[in-house]
């Protein structure tokens, strides 16, 4: 897409679930529908979390999932920090500046909340993840492997 798109960002509602499923879904594909709507509901109603969507016309094209953690966070300083739990714009919509902006009003929030500091996250295989961080000003503090093993039953 050669052309900049318009695109208005607002604070999820009720309207904005459906829509807004249907991303979560592509960015977490592991995901059960039903538990990330539930989820949805609760951050609607949460203080210490928020969902911005992006649209532009009528078509949801993105979302940024906050958090404000209290606990460590890797390569932070104060508390709280405004964590990007997750970020995500559609396919024919990146490149268009609408996941600076996103972020962008994480900041904001994060400001309003007291927040000095904002953190995220990425698979170590997502490189277009990891420079998209890079090229709005974040700065890699850390890589992680994690593990997980089933403990078996005593016989």
């Amino acid at each position: 897409m050669n052309k900049k798109i318009d695109f208005t960002v607002e604070e999820i509602s009720k309207n904005h679930l459906s829509k807004l499923m249907e991303m979560v879904i592509k960015l977490w594909p592991d995901c059960n529908y039903e538990e990330e709507f539930e989820n949805c509901l609760k951050i609607k109603k949460s203080n210490n979390q928020k969902i911005f969507v992006a649209k532009s016309d009528a078509n949801y094209v993105a979302f940024i999932q906050l958090s404000l953690r209290t606990d460590h966070v890797e390569g932070t300083t104060s508390s709280p920090v405004v964590y990007i739990e997750g970020l995500y714009v559609e396919p024919h919509y990146r490149n268009q500046g609408i996941a600076k902006h996103l972020v962008k009003k994480a900041e904001e929030w994060g400001h309003v909340k007291g927040c000095k500091e904002i953190a995220s996250d990425t698979e170590l295989n997502n490189t277009n993840g990891i420079e998209f961080h890079k090229s709005i000003g974040f700065k890699e503090v850390n890589r992680l492997v994690c593990f997980s093993k089933t403990i078996d039953s005593p016989h």
